[in-house]
């Protein structure tokens, strides 16, 4: 035997048992039929139907990386999360990926990114799920589902129909400030590298004395935004439909480590019921010049997996896995993604996913879950229910506190958000066209909005859509229908 043939590793069966070909079937005689009693035949036929879980019905085509997050600031006065303490250090996961795009469309389209964190705190995991822009198309999860339903494909042909997206966001003009943001700049960024990244939703942190602030994220890139214009996305769509998935990972393989500064705003509590409008309002930004950023610490991600069906294809984000001193808000999107997040995980992954290796804590797990399909953990209790009298664990409230939530009174109802004094769809859109965008800016949110608009739209919702834009703002809409209509 040769040095080569002993260090080659042998090849095994799923039950590591080894085979006796790589190559060829087994069969009687050399062109007869193939026996059913090749196992090894069997196995990789059956375990190749089912390579493929469902894949995600949002965010599906994505990646990501790992990393560590360091504290550099001081906000432990205003929580008591470990993971943001002083000096701490914590592993995370990082997941990109375009929100209504199939695993295999073209990762340069112009859509929102999703920007998806886990940290793997001494406290269980801590999920950031949210986006590269700081707002959302719509303000309650009745709508969610309509609203990527308008952006996916027609149940006719199997085709995106603009059409459908400019009729949705017409008869929503709580819209108007996310599409200003989608048909900008920054909706196409040039790589993940170079995109920030915001929780969206207003969340609870709670310190160590019990006092409540309301807060919102920020993670801004240390890379510096950078985007691409439409003509630059299209042609990357045809050229590398990957290329941003390829830019993270040779980004990292190369040493090249990425990373981005987090900040929060953060309200004290009982500013929310006055504020000029409603601060859990998902289509509405809180201006920096009332509550300014606050420093918390920076996350470099620097080691690619080594599987990415393992650790990216099954990593799982939900809003609802929030540690002691943070909470949620009376946000109704973020309401609603607590149950739908980790209900999505069940139906695509099974219902043991966290114990999937990109889920799976790095504190200790003392649940009484148990069984269910693919379940290889022991549930480590000596009775499977609670309260017992043989040494199941039991919570401890005592020692992390008041549980981070808020009082609510009133009846049950069925109605918007209860009307501040500045509270509008069209004033923050309005805003951010003429205040924060330059006239080259400017000029290439008509380009792309004429662009979108003009192709596939319909007489009647195209009107629509023209109006849309005047009512954020009338000069913007104006030019937008004088070049839709060939001006």
């Amino acid at each position: 035997m040769t040095d080569s043939a002993q260090q080659t590793p042998y090849t095994t069966d799923n039950a590591g048992i080894p085979v006796e070909s790589d190559e060829h079937s087994l069969t009687i005689g050399d062109s007869g039929p193939i026996l059913l009693q090749d196992h090894y035949l069997i196995e990789k036929m059956a375990q190749f139907n089912r390579e493929r879980v469902p894949e995600r019905v949002v965010h599906a085509k994505g990646g990501g990386a790992y990393g560590t997050f360091r504290v550099t600031g001081d906000v432990s006065q205003y929580t008591k999360a470990d993971l943001f303490q002083p000096g701490r250090s914590t592993e995370m996961l990082a997941r990109f990926s375009t929100v209504a795009g199939e695993q295999g469309s073209p990762d340069t389209w112009r859509d929102p990114r999703g920007f998806a964190l886990k940290f793997y705190t001494d406290h269980g995991n801590y999920d950031l799920v949210g986006n590269n822009t700081p707002v959302f198309f719509v303000r309650d999860p009745i709508k969610f589902q309509d609203f990527i339903r308008s952006q996916k494909r027609r149940t006719d042909n199997g085709l995106r129909d603009n059409d459908m997206q400019w009729d949705f966001w017409t008869l929503s003009p709580e819209s108007a400030h996310m599409v200003t943001w989608l048909m900008g700049d920054r909706g196409v960024p040039r790589t993940w590298r170079h995109m920030n990244g915001y929780g969206s939703h207003t969340y609870m942190w709670v310190n160590r004395g019990g006092e409540k602030f309301w807060i919102k994220y920020h993670i801004k890139t240390d890379q510096g935004i950078e985007c691409f214009t439409q003509a630059e996305a299209d042609r990357m769509a045809s050229e590398d439909a990957d290329f941003h998935r390829r830019d993270l990972f040779d980004a990292v393989r190369s040493g090249d480590a990425p990373s981005w500064t987090m900040y929060v705003q953060v309200m004290p509590f009982d500013d929310a019921p006055d504020y000029r409008f409603n601060p859990f309002d998902l289509t509405k930004v809180w201006p920096h010049g009332d509550y300014p950023l606050i420093e918390v610490g920076r996350m470099t991600l620097d080691r690619n997996p080594d599987d990415f069906f393992v650790h990216i294809e099954q990593a799982a984000f939900e809003p609802s896995n929030l540690v002691p001193g943070i909470g949620p808000s009376p946000d109704k999107m973020l309401l609603g993604r607590l149950f739908s997040y980790p209900d999505t995980h069940r139906y695509r992954i099974g219902p043991n996913y966290a114990q999937l290796p990109p889920n799976h804590p790095r504190s200790d797990v003392r649940s009484y879950a148990k069984d269910g399909p693919m379940r290889y953990e022991a549930a480590r209790v000596a009775r499977p229910y609670a309260p017992n009298s043989y040494g199941g664990p039991a919570a401890d409230t005592g020692r992390f506190g008041d549980v981070a939530g808020w009082r609510a009174a009133g009846e049950m109802v069925r109605e918007a958000y209860k009307p501040h004094r500045e509270d509008d769809d069209w004033g923050q859109a309005g805003t951010m066209v003429r205040q924060v965008l330059d006239d080259a800016a400017r000029d290439r949110l008509v380009s792309n909005v004429a662009g979108h608009v003009g192709n596939g739209v319909s007489t009647a919702v195209r009107e629509r859509a023209l109006q849309y834009w005047r009512n954020i703002d009338k000069e913007i809409g104006d030019r937008i229908a004088t070049k839709v209509n060939g001006g």
